[in-house]
């Protein structure tokens, strides 16, 4: 079994989240002020939860259109150097141009780097802590589709580790090795403890919110200097749940 890292230490000066769902975020935020780190290759947002990072056929919010806020000078927006699900928040990566864009895909799709997220889920994982490695397929039926367990599907692998339980319910730290689809969710659902509000791979009658958010990420982006390290803080859906599985954050003045 692998060992994991200690976990990463929160950003000395985190910016308050700002609304709780989705909607209403979208109508009164700023992307400015949800920066964790900038500097002249890369941003750092917290995203919050119930945003598409891209336009969709239902014309919701987005973060795309509003990228324009985010240039801090430069003549261009920003772009993805990744990507979170809608009901995901936390840390996301942005990259400032198109330089900074290639070295960070050469990262990412080298494994280089770290993420964190964390879950509360249902039940109780059978170990401590533990890695879950699978193939994964999309299925696809009628207008819909989900990723499914298939030993003939993409592999994917996901180091997990047990930081607190109660209420039939654990808070669980997830460390994805491999960028799947929907990685996490399916392989919470596959060792029987789906995520908390997870409608897809769960139970879709609990009527939560999805209670998943990328914690932290680490990018050894300037090879003289120090991995980069960035922690997004608890976002409001998910402080009273982690709060009851013994988590205690310091909120910064």
């Amino acid at each position: 079994m692998q060992a994991l890292r200690p976990q990463p230490r929160p950003h000395p000066n985190p910016p308050p989240h700002l609304g709780e769902g989705g909607a209403r975020v979208a109508r009164g935020w700023g992307l400015a002020e949800r920066v964790l780190y900038r500097d002249g290759l890369i941003l750092v947002i917290d995203k919050p939860a119930g945003i598409a990072v891209h336009p969709g056929p239902g014309r919701g919010p987005n973060l795309e259109s509003r990228f324009d806020e985010l240039r801090f000078g430069l003549p261009h927006p920003p772009a993805l150097a990744h990507r979170l699900d809608r009901d995901t928040s936390g840390c996301l990566v942005l990259g400032r141009h198109p330089k900074a864009l290639r070295r960070l895909g050469i990262l990412f799709a080298g494994g280089r780097v770290e993420k964190v997220y964390w879950a509360v889920v249902e039940g109780r994982p059978p170990e401590a802590k533990g890695r879950i490695e699978t193939g994964l397929k999309k299925l696809t039926r009628g207008t819909g589709w989900h990723m499914v367990v298939d030993p003939v599907g993409q592999k994917a692998i996901t180091d997990y580790r047990v930081c607190g339980l109660g209420d039939g319910r654990a808070w669980l730290e997830l460390r994805p090795r491999t960028g799947r689809t929907h990685q996490l969710r399916v392989h919470c659902a596959a060792i029987g403890c789906p995520v908390v509000g997870d409608a897809v791979y769960g139970n879709p009658a609990s009527g939560e919110s999805l209670q998943l958010y990328a914690r932290s990420i680490t990018l050894p982006l300037y090879p003289a200097r120090a991995p980069l390290e960035i922690t997004a803080p608890v976002p409001p859906h998910m402080r009273a749940a982690l709060q009851r599985l013994g988590h205690h954050e310091v909120v910064a003045s």
